[in-house]
């Protein structure tokens, strides 16, 4: 029976089209793209892009980009959620399910592996001398990520001032992470009321009857005779297609999903005590993973601070080679939360085997980092339609975008800080230069990471053992 609700979801359906694919057919492709998912979001999204919309035509074009601007809402790595919203617009929440968890699968067990043989082999001289030129390649990685969104983001004085506004909170000031962007978001909604302009809105009236002068996805699919899988009708047992509440599918999404979330970070409390390393990399990741907005170099900061100044859990040498080893596999980048909790419940084993318990550590980091972005999704993608056309919600977001550049500035110098003067001490000349070449490669000769990645291990075990060795 159908139920007055603000959460209604538009209810245009249309009947199914032969393009849509078999479950086991969209799994094949979930699995394939979680080994080749490299590139960071930028190149992650653009294979979603190429493969389901322009090849294989079950995602449409209208579609693709509205889920990619709700995803770019939520905190999270957003091209993970791209694949979860996509899976359940093609299956449901099995298909979700399964899209989201094959995105990260593959660079979960590649990554233990690679956390394990850093940590067991860390202090022998030539692994030591390898993740000694890494760290220039980190910096020189996170220096051309600041440029590269920072020209996508910066479109106007105003959106400049948030950035170095966010910048100077934190590395003068010292402003909390999650104050800045809740700062900013809130910028960003003052400004969608009083100067949209700066914020990628129009100051034009919305027509009676439309919703902030948007096209709904189901209206443009209806009027395109190229129309995709997903646009022809909702999965089975999202609101629409069952008749049901919205309420009630918030409801059974967000009560089943907090409490798979809370459930084994609460066992590890019981089981080890609520001052245990893993009970305390839970709780600290779950509260990482609400406020994640501007993906894995923006929470950084954040993480390093607390990770290496607080809890002890690492040192800053070993977070700077747990981004390069996360540089190197497929997945998101936020990935190297992972590393983190392996680090974390290595170093701190108490009275088990330190691989066992830096495997608990990643196990739960990983948990409570990636299963708040299957509630996200899985809850917000029935009203996608109606989240895409709230104005404030955009300019919010353009205003944390902003915001996010200067973040990730901090982080740039943070680690160059480290980098060039070690422990302190004298400039680092070598690291400096490898550095600049790096980064020169990367801007002006289009260098891939993984590339700069190998070159910077190899430099660093040519440098430490022959050049350093032989003198």
């Amino acid at each position: 029976m159908p139920v007055s609700s603000s959460l209604a979801v538009p209810s245009e359906v249309v009947a199914p089209s032969p393009l849509a694919p078999s479950f086991r057919e969209a799994l094949r492709f979930w699995v394939k793209l979680g080994f080749i998912s490299f590139g960071g979001p930028a190149g992650q999204i653009a294979i979603m892009h190429t493969e389901l919309v322009d090849r294989k035509k079950w995602i449409s074009e209208p579609l693709f980009l509205h889920a990619l601007n709700f995803c770019m809402l939520l905190p999270g790595p957003e091209a993970q959620q791209l694949a979860t919203y996509l899976g359940w617009r093609l299956h449901g929440v099995r298909g979700g399910i399964a899209a989201g968890a094959l995105f990260v699968l593959p660079a979960v067990f590649i990554l233990w592996g690679l956390s394990w043989l850093y940590m067991s082999l860390g202090h022998v001289s030539w692994v030591a001398a390898i993740f000694y030129g890494l760290q220039p390649a980190v910096m020189a990685i996170v220096a051309a990520a600041v440029l590269r969104i920072g020209r996508k983001a910066l479109r106007n004085w105003v959106l400049w001032g948030l950035a170095a506004i966010a910048f100077l909170a934190l590395f003068l000031f010292k402003v909390p992470f999650v104050a800045v962007m809740l700062g900013a978001g809130g910028l960003g909604w003052l400004g969608s009321v009083f100067a949209p302009q700066y914020f990628g809105l129009s100051r034009a009236a919305t027509p009676a009857g439309k919703s902030e002068g948007v096209t709904s996805t189901a209206t443009t699919a209806a009027a395109s005779p190229d129309r995709a899988a997903a646009d022809m009708d909702l999965p089975e047992g999202s609101a629409t297609s069952s008749g049901g509440s919205g309420w009630a599918h918030a409801v059974r999404v967000i009560g089943g999903g907090v409490v798979l979330w809370w459930l084994p970070i609460v066992l590890a409390g019981m089981l080890a005590g609520w001052e245990s390393v893993w009970f305390q990399l839970g709780l600290f990741f779950s509260k990482a993973a609400m406020i994640t907005f501007g993906g894995a170099y923006a929470v950084l900061p954040y993480v390093a601070q607390q990770a290496v100044d607080q809890y002890h859990w690492l040192t800053t040498p070993q977070m700077m080679s747990g981004l390069a080893l996360a540089e190197t596999t497929p997945g998101p980048l936020i990935m190297v939360l992972q590393f983190v909790g392996f680090a974390g419940g290595w170093q701190n084993p108490g009275t088990l085997p330190p691989l066992f318990a830096g495997t608990l550590g990643a196990a739960i980091t990983t948990w409570a980092t990636f299963v708040p972005s299957f509630i996200f999704v899985l809850t917000g993608a029935p009203y996608i339609e109606r989240l895409r056309r709230v104005r404030s919600l955009s300019a919010m977001l353009s205003a944390i975008t902003a915001a996010v550049v200067g973040v990730i500035l901090n982080l740039a110098v943070w680690f160059g800080i480290h980098t060039l003067w070690p422990s302190g001490g004298s400039l680092d000349l070598f690291a400096l230069g490898l550095a600049a070449v790096l980064f020169a490669g990367m801007q002006w000769r289009k260098w891939d990471v993984i590339p700069v990645v190998a070159a910077g291990g190899l430099l660093g075990l040519v440098w430490r053992l022959l050049v350093v060795g032989a003198s």
